[in-house]
């Protein structure tokens, strides 16, 4: 949820508080009282304060959520806070800072103007908190005093929160969102077994790290909440639907964070290369299942890498379909709604500029399946060829992987990949799945972001209208699967 506002919160009041041991586990209830407001600008400070004031005073005592609060630019904080200066850098002793690799500043107020201190640099940069595996509310504060930014945010590997917002001099910009962090290990002892590429990831550790980027970002101040009752959208996937870490390549799941408010979050455990049975043999299905409680949802996409003849392929008919019975099943036996998603297609058109199929029995397999078992399908892969053919085969390429040599570091060779995704293809597939979800899973299409446009597939947006900054340059590593 975003809102704009020119003044700040009721920092007096949570002030005051401070000094009371149960202020933490207060301060949650009050946080829901304040975002029952944001849509109403017009409601005066002081009856804000009131709400809060009676939230405060209501909130049950017990074990408090963990906080985490940040104030940007200052080195003077009020109790509870820590100061972030452009000199905070990450370490695993401090728990939280800027990462290496960008010159941060904190530019001084103009003479006579007003509000927060703030961070802010002319280069993509990255802030991280150890946090422990869950959801986490996260509450950010954008305001430049010295001119007009246009921030975007993005989370862990690239995952799309905040799309480009123009905040004028002056003026805050809050927004609101959720996102899910996890780590490898297993309840039961053992963890995922992870490629090595995945070593390392920020999808993967024991940290928050948010992605400031766009024009100008200048952060004020950053509020962290954890939320254990949260609807969590797990995704089980592979290449096209994880959360790619390199430009240029991306795929839907790590575009899909940006179409929800802030009551859901998207637990991606997609990987490169999966087929349904490696995601079990991995363990990354009993991560997901360890996970997974009642009111969450399961989508399910795989089809890609499961038609290959190697020791990880299942045939369409049979051993396929077993598996998907066996992820809606142990779903179902968690309280969880699965979700089937038809595998897109491919880049791969014929003489006549229409696409030539390429997943064999797979999209139609799972068709079967979801109608066996009652259980709402996304037809992606119905979809993803009008895309496609709307844009034809010259253009289409841009939904793709296809760029010249030396357009990213150390990619020597040209990129022509019709499999894997841009960031324009995987977030016009990411819209296809949103309007996938409006119509067959309405209980979760309550939860998206209001004001978001209906999307036909036929007419998607034109590439010279969209962009989306590039994440800070990785060496090109092509992601497994094809």
């Amino acid at each position: 949820m975003l809102a704009k506002t020119l003044a700040g919160g009721d920092t007096a009041l949570q002030s005051s508080l401070l000094g009371s041991h149960d202020y933490l586990a207060m301060v949650f209830s009050a946080f829901r009282a304040e975002q029952a407001l944001e849509d109403k600008p017009k409601v005066n400070k002081i009856r804000r304060s009131t709400l809060l004031v009676l939230a405060l005073s209501a909130a049950t005592l017990g074990a408090a959520p963990l906080e985490r609060r940040f104030n940007f630019g200052s080195v003077a904080v009020s109790a509870g806070e820590s100061a972030v200066t452009p000199d905070t850098l990450y370490t695993t002793a401090r728990g939280y800072g800027f990462e290496a690799g960008a010159a941060i500043s904190a530019p001084p107020r103009p003479s006579g103007a007003t509000g927060a201190d703030f961070c802010t640099s002319d280069k993509p940069f990255f802030f991280s908190v150890d946090l422990p595996e869950g959801n986490y509310r996260v509450t950010l504060n954008l305001s430049d005093p010295v001119a007009e930014s246009r921030p975007v945010v993005k989370a862990e590997s690239r995952r799309l929160l905040l799309e480009s917002v123009a905040t004028k001099k002056g003026e805050l910009t809050t927004a609101t969102f959720l996102v899910n962090i996890r780590n490898a290990q297993l309840p039961g002892g053992g963890q995922v077994r992870l490629k090595p590429r995945e070593i390392g990831a920020l999808h993967w550790d024991n940290r928050l790290t948010l992605e400031f980027n766009g024009v100008r970002p200048a952060v004020t101040s950053l509020d962290l909440i954890q939320v254990n009752d949260a609807i969590t959208v797990f995704l089980a996937g592979d290449s096209t639907v994880t959360d790619q870490q390199i430009e240029p390549w991306a795929a839907w799941g790590q575009m899909l964070p940006a179409f929800f408010g802030p009551t859901v979050a998207i637990a991606n455990h997609a990987e490169s290369g999966e087929t349904i049975k490696s995601f079990v043999g991995e363990r990354r299905l009993e991560k997901v299942m360890s996970l997974l409680k009642a009111g969450d949802y399961l989508f399910i996409q795989f089809g890609h890498n499961d038609q290959k003849l190697n020791a990880e392929h299942t045939d369409a008919a049979t051993g396929y379909k077993e598996y998907l019975r066996r992820f809606i099943g142990e779903a179902r036996t968690k309280g969880a709604i699965p979700v089937l998603v038809t595998s897109m297609e491919r880049r791969n058109f014929d003489a006549t500029g229409h696409i030539t199929p390429s997943l064999e029995g797979y999209p139609q397999a799972m068709r079967e399946v979801g109608g066996e078992l009652a259980v709402p399908l996304i037809d992606l892969n119905a979809m993803s060829i009008p895309f496609y053919e709307a844009l034809g085969p010259e253009e289409a390429k841009k939904a793709f992987v296809h760029f010249p040599a030396d357009s990213f570091p150390s990619q020597p060779k040209a990129l022509a990949d019709d499999t894997h995704f841009s960031a324009y293809g995987a977030y016009e597939l990411a819209r296809c799945v949103v309007e996938g979800i409006k119509v067959r899973v309405p209980a979760l299409a309550a939860h998206l972001r209001l004001g978001l446009k209906a999307y036909d597939a036929a007419h998607p947006d034109r590439f010279a209208d969209w962009h989306l900054p590039a994440s800070p340059p990785k060496p090109v590593i092509k992601p497994e699967g094809s």
